[in-house]
């Protein structure tokens, strides 16, 4: 017989139970929440609580090859050493009286005195094992629970394999990339460089930084006391390697450029010289050449002016080389043709009271517009120009790019200057037409005559060929449409009458190239002297022209800044013969088939 005495403790128990099996389905509700349902949450709570350690995984940087696929610029990983002091001097699972405990080949635990691990890591670092002993006394002596020392930075793989041999449980190696430059100074005013932090500086290592950057990722993970990675503590977030950059420049021929016209800047004691070479049917830059260049690994080898271009910098008044635009103009809306002809003195007073003269005096003749190109006479070309309406003369001007940059967008690039008609006083109207009262650069000039080579048709001038991202998609660069600046038949007669300037004029004999009809034109351009007026004597010269004239392929530009040797744009015969010289032969390009056509300098 159950009584009340005995019901109520058994009561009691059920009760007791129960409870307990609600608060363990609790637990274990709980339990699963945690380790299942939300488990990555809380695997993130814990390593956010959790001492560990987070290294940074670095993107490596793009490389930068040419137009053929060569490196011009690379990354190499690196390592820095790094030391847990604390557990290398100060007591802890793998140290003991004798000198700390760490395994050898076999895996076998071994104790080795700290001064001789220290002298085996020196031994590799290429320091002295008193070297390795202050770095880790002096990290304890200003916190003596410090956990982080830097015996070395950017050691080779070698050195970081051989170090991870002596399998020193509290020597950590992350990674530290290293840009490298295997060509050196070749084409490194156009490449440009990185700071010792990976910070793109110039160049292109800076304006094509979005192609070239990588992006770091890290790695997560818990260490125990020996300094041992507890296993499943690791997460990773991967890092994204840079883009490739593939240049339009052919660094063979860039090298020979470079040589070329350091020798003649040298000969001819200028300030400085540069060669540019351009692919008449697209813009491309084959090469790009300063006298002053840098090497990329060692910039602060080279003085301040020198980490850049000057070539893509350097604004100047382009003199003769800007005639051939104001005949094309003249010829493109139908006021002029090669032989309409005009009176020649050597110097002219003009309606309005501005005074022009040529550069040479010489007997009054009568010339035609080719003759005017063929003996770059100021005063001819002034009259042709003033046949012109002046606002066309500037509408053309800024249709040839004055004023209006290039697709380059190079940092700091001068877009050229110029007055509207407005503003243009006696001197100016008739300065125009010859190449003055107006600013351009050596690409500008390319393109110019780029322009009149292909036809009428202006190719934006461009350094990229395209960008290959880390996943392989390939991007072209977005560049502006060609656009038709004159008619083809304009361009073919100026073309013409540039090649009688090759031809008739007082260079022909020094610039001729046996075998090849060209075109083209010297220029020498006065040189202002900051306070209004132009230097006596000195000037900046330049020689620019294409080749076959009757086929065009690239065009060939060189510039010197003040030749002291020589000082007219006669200095730049020996080295435009010798680049378009290399230029034709390293592209095999095919003799010309004709001759020139010969036109009249007089009626």
């Amino acid at each position: 017989m159950t009584t009340r005495a005995t019901r109520s403790p058994r009561r009691r128990t059920v009760v007791a139970l129960a409870v307990v099996l609600v608060v363990l389905s609790a637990f274990v509700v709980r339990l699963v929440d945690i380790q299942v349902v939300n488990a990555s949450d809380h695997v993130k709570d814990s390593q956010d609580y959790a001492t560990g350690t987070t290294v940074t995984l670095h993107g490596a940087r793009g490389d930068i090859v040419d137009t053929t696929g060569t490196v011009l610029a690379d990354s190499t990983v690196r390592y820095d050493v790094q030391i847990d002091p604390a557990l290398a001097i100060k007591g802890a699972p793998q140290r003991d009286a004798d000198g700390v405990l760490i395994k050898d080949e076999n895996d076998d635990p071994v104790i080795v005195p700290w001064e001789s691990l220290a002298a085996q890591i020196a031994a590799i670092t290429g320091q002295s094992a008193d070297d390795v002993i202050k770095i880790v006394a002096d990290a304890l002596a200003i916190n003596p629970e410090s956990q982080y020392a830097l015996i070395k930075q950017r050691v080779s793989t070698e050195e970081y394999r051989a170090l991870a041999d002596l399998r020193v449980p509290f020597l950590a190696f992350p990674t530290d990339p290293s840009r490298t430059y295997p060509d050196g100074a070749v084409a490194g005013n156009l490449i440009g460089f990185v700071g010792s932090d990976g910070t793109p500086l110039e160049g292109l290592e800076s304006l094509q930084d979005s192609c070239l950057a990588g992006a770091d990722g890290k790695l997560t993970y818990q260490r125990g006391a020996d300094g041992v990675i507890i296993p499943g503590t690791e997460v990773e977030t991967p890092a994204t390697d840079g883009g490739t950059l593939r240049l339009t420049i052919d660094s063979d021929l860039q090298w020979y450029m470079q040589q070329l016209i350091a020798e003649e800047t040298d000969r001819l004691q200028a300030n400085w010289g540069g060669i540019m070479v351009v692919e008449t049917a697209t813009g491309k830059i084959r090469a790009a050449a300063e006298s002053e260049t840098v090497d990329p690994n060692d910039p602060g080898a080279s003085d301040a002016e020198s980490r850049s271009s000057k070539l893509l910098r350097y604004s100047y008044e382009p003199g003769s080389t800007f005639k051939p635009v104001t005949a094309a103009t003249g010829i493109d809306v139908g006021v002029l043709t090669p032989f309409t002809s005009v009176y020649d003195p050597d110097r002219m007073e003009f309606p309005n009271g501005a005074v022009i003269n040529d550069d040479e005096k010489h007997d009054p003749m009568t010339l035609t517009l080719n003759g005017a190109l063929v003996r770059s006479s100021n005063v001819s070309l002034s009259q042709f120009g003033a046949m012109i309406d002046p606002q066309t003369r500037l509408d053309y001007l800024k249709k040839f790019g004055v004023g209006q940059g290039t697709a380059l967008d190079w940092s700091a690039e001068p877009s050229g200057s110029y007055h509207e008609v407005a503003d243009w006083d006696n001197q100016t109207y008739y300065a125009t037409t010859f190449g003055q009262a107006f600013t351009v650069t050596v690409p500008q000039v390319a393109s110019v005559y780029q322009t009149i080579a292909n036809g009428g048709v202006r190719q934006p001038l461009s350094f990229v060929e395209s960008c290959t991202s880390d996943d392989g998609t390939v991007t072209a660069p977005e560049l502006p449409d060609p656009v038709q600046v004159i008619k083809p038949e304009t361009a073919a007669q100026v073309g013409q009458m540039l090649e009688n300037v090759f031809v008739q004029g007082t260079l022909a004999e020094d610039i001729a190239i046996p075998g090849y009809r060209m075109a083209g034109k010297t220029g020498t351009a006065q040189v202002r002297n900051g306070a209004g007026g132009y230097k006596d004597g000195v000037y900046f010269t330049s020689l620019v022209g294409y080749a076959p004239a009757d086929d065009p392929k690239y065009v060939v530009i060189t510039v010197f800044d003040e030749p002291q040797t020589v000082r007219m744009s006669s200095a730049n015969r020996t080295s435009f013969k010798k680049a378009m010289t290399q230029v034709l032969t390293h592209y095999r390009v095919m003799p010309s088939d004709s001759t020139t056509p010969l036109l009249p300098v007089t009626p």
